[in-house]
């Protein structure tokens, strides 16, 4: 009887932890489903998730943004709503697989009014357009801590290839291969009027500089 009873307490155990496990997997990929991921880069980011080299953006001490020079002076912006992950294998050899979501609301500048020129039709149209998304399709280290990352911006619904330069670092002072957080600054360039933003051309430069400086925590199942 007693075996029994401690059969059917290993089996009720191993069933929550299973559940937990896919509630954990859920979570992980809630901001990138309803179709705006292809299922397979998903299935990526849980083996990484499982096998132990999958780093989690933490917002509260990461910073997204862009600057543009305009005739006045130069426009900075930042986010403060995003989420995403980063793919590293033990050494820093891996893919590289990245994926990061921006809602547009998040907004800021230090002007009201360029806040809300820049949230406007004419340049993000944040009421149409409420997220930025960004799914890497290649990852290249060029150094001991440097990377070029591949892959394809979506912004204003129009989806065009980028090239970010990437420094990796770690907080903690420990070897790559064994820290929990690391650092990773990214930067790239766009023109503007690729993502249907070609008004105020004027007033406005074109060529926008888009920087991430993002610190992401190792995820342990």
């Amino acid at each position: 009887m007693m075996k029994h009873l401690k059969q059917i307490a290993q089996t009720v155990a191993l069933l929550t932890i299973t559940a937990f496990a896919f509630a954990e997997d859920a979570e992980l990929c809630s901001p990138f489903i309803d179709g705006k991921v292809d299922s397979a880069l998903l299935e990526t980011m849980l083996s990484a998730a499982q096998q132990g080299h999958l780093y989690r953006i933490q917002k509260s001490s990461s910073q997204v943004g862009f600057c543009v020079d305009s005739k006045l002076s130069r426009i900075e912006g930042s986010f403060t709503d995003f989420q995403g992950g980063m793919s590293l294998d033990h050494g820093g050899k891996g893919d590289g697989q990245t994926m990061v979501l921006i809602k547009t609301s998040s907004l800021q500048t230090d002007s009201k009014l360029v806040n809300s020129m820049v949230k406007g039709e004419h340049f993000f149209d944040v009421e149409h357009h409420p997220e930025v998304l960004f799914v890497s399709n290649g990852f290249k280290w060029t150094g001991p801590d440097t990377a070029v990352l591949t892959g394809k911006l979506t912004l204003r619904g129009i989806t065009k290839p980028v090239i970010f330069n990437v420094k990796v670092t770690t907080v903690d002072d420990e070897p790559i291969d064994q820290a929990k957080r690391v650092l990773v600054k990214a930067t790239t360039s766009i023109n503007r009027a690729d993502f249907g933003m070609d008004e105020l051309t004027t007033v406005v430069e074109g060529n926008v500089q888009l920087c991430m400086s993002v610190e992401a925590l190792k995820y342990e199942a």
